[in-house]
């Protein structure tokens, strides 16, 4: 109990407006991860005492960098364990969240995280990104999943064009390293915010949200 306060006290330092429903789904993420992720491996052995650091706040720099409107869709492209679907779906709760993946058993430990915690804003679908039909969303997320122009062939098509946002509708993804080479590759101009200046903790290093608009 102690270790889990510790580690969201990480969460709590940089966004300070939860709810006491928030903080007790922020709370109970540790242990159900750490239950799931001995029967399906879905977090790294060693980042799971890191779990607030390395996933539920890296996924937060995407709340630090977009206020989502009451209404919106997201669709979080190749979710794997929930991220950075699930953090945001908690902070979020009036925004709609689509997480698919291609692995099933995975999107299994999603669902019973979902279900536990009681988040009613997230559905997941066992799919590829480029295989959904008759769906669109405002926006997609990720979380290193794939070069960026291979997100953006699979995403853009799924996109609403009209914006309500203080960001345009597009994708919003979570990068790390030098990034130079597959910007270039993929032809697009996408803004670029280093996440070391929204949360200054060593791990953040060289990593980066970016958004590429529709």
């Amino acid at each position: 109990m102690e270790k889990t306060e510790k580690q969201l006290e990480l969460v709590t330092k940089y966004f300070a407006d939860f709810t006491p429903t928030q903080l007790a789904q922020f709370h109970a993420l540790l242990p159900l991860y750490k239950e799931w992720n001995e029967k399906i491996n879905v977090i790294s052995r060693k980042d799971i005492d890191s779990l607030y650091l390395h996933h539920v706040l890296h996924s937060l720099s995407i709340a630090a960098v977009i206020q989502f409107q009451p209404g919106t869709k997201v669709l979080d492209i190749g979710t794997g364990g929930g991220f950075p679907g699930i953090p945001l779906a908690i902070f979020f709760p009036e925004v709609q969240f689509h997480l698919v993946d291609s692995i099933g058993k995975k999107l299994k430990v999603v669902q019973a995280v979902a279900d536990a915690i009681e988040l009613k804003n997230v559905t997941v679908q066992h799919t590829r990104t480029e295989d959904i039909v008759n769906r669109k969303f405002q926006f997609a997320v990720s979380r290193a999943v794939a070069p960026l122009g291979e997100l953006w062939k699979w995403c853009n098509k799924l996109l609403h064009k009209a914006d309500q946002q203080d960001l345009p509708n597009g994708l919003i993804c979570l990068k790390g390293g030098d990034l130079a080479q597959e910007i270039f590759e993929s032809g697009l101009k996408p803004g670029v915010v280093n996440i070391q200046s929204l949360f200054p903790e060593a791990y953040f290093d060289q990593k980066y949200v970016l958004h590429v608009a529709r």
